[in-house]
């Protein structure tokens, strides 16, 4: 069983919803990108998704270009993300971790030495938005029979007929898109959501995370009420930018910024169900 099917089945034992922080490896540089990593088990996380930097991120907003940015100008790789991995799995082989990215840094690593690298540095799960399930053989297909989940995008404008194509070869769980844009722009409404939602879930069989826009520790217990897994990106992302703002050169304090909201959020999605 995968480290992301056992934390889901563990949380659906306590009757509660995941919460999945995003973070941009290499941002603002590599240490201070570690020690958060390392911290946000502590904070909440449930499953981390860790960005991978790259030159042209269509799907995401400026918060998440500019974290792209950042850690492109300290010199992050594909090759320095899976370091990163590995350092954070000799103090932790339980937390699930997701690489978020785009096809090109992988194609360029070369796709069977990228999912072995993958895999000993304990990767778990990838989402590359710009793989179609048309093109399933290129990075889904081999991913998965190396041991890794590949992790599909549903989005509000996915109808009945599209949807199974989406799911057919989707493991450890669906990303729903609130929302029909980038990162960062607004939000679903519950009930859209709820059954979007639910429409995924009947499809694949999979837990269903909802993602996009949610930025406040409201929000994600609203969504928690009813979702397996709530992502939250752009609003931690732009804590760390802040705090670099407010005080330039100061990682620590940055950092902490961070793990006080993954904290808050953390604990609002944890406890949405027990009211």
């Amino acid at each position: 069983m995968s480290r992301i099917t056992a934390r889901f089945d563990a949380l659906r034992a306590k009757n509660r919803a995941a919460f999945i922080p995003f973070v941009m490896a290499g941002d603002p540089d590599e240490a201070a990108s570690l020690a958060l990593l390392k911290g946000l088990p502590g904070a909440g996380a449930d499953i981390i998704e860790l960005g991978v930097a790259f030159t042209d991120p269509m799907a995401d907003g400026p918060s998440i270009q500019a974290a792209a940015s950042r850690a492109l100008r300290s010199g992050q790789t594909l090759s320095k993300t899976l370091k990163l991995v590995r350092a954070f799995r000799e103090t932790d082989q339980e937390t699930p971790i997701v690489l978020m990215g785009y096809y090109n840094p992988v194609y360029a690593y070369g796709v069977d030495a990228f999912l072995e690298d993958a895999l000993a540095a304990g990767v778990d799960g990838l989402i590359i938005v710009d793989l179609p399930p048309e093109e399933d053989a290129e990075l889904c297909l081999p991913a998965r029979a190396a041991g890794i989940d590949f992790i599909r995008l549903a989005t509000p404008t996915t109808d009945d007929a599209r949807l199974p194509s989406v799911v057919k070869n989707t493991s450890g769980f669906v990303y729903y898109v609130s929302v029909a844009g980038i990162t960062g722009k607004g939000v679903g409404e519950n009930q859209s959501v709820r059954d979007a939602l639910q429409r995924v879930q009947d499809a694949s069989g999979l837990p269903a995370a909802v993602g996009f826009g949610i930025k406040t520790p409201e929000k994600a217990k609203e969504f928690a009420t009813f979702a397996d897994a709530v992502v939250v990106g752009s609003a931690l992302v732009d804590a760390l930018a802040g705090a670099l703002e407010e005080a330039p050169g100061d990682a620590d304090n940055a950092i902490n910024a961070v793990l006080k909201l993954a904290s808050d959020i953390g604990t609002a999605v944890h406890s949405a169900r027990e009211e």
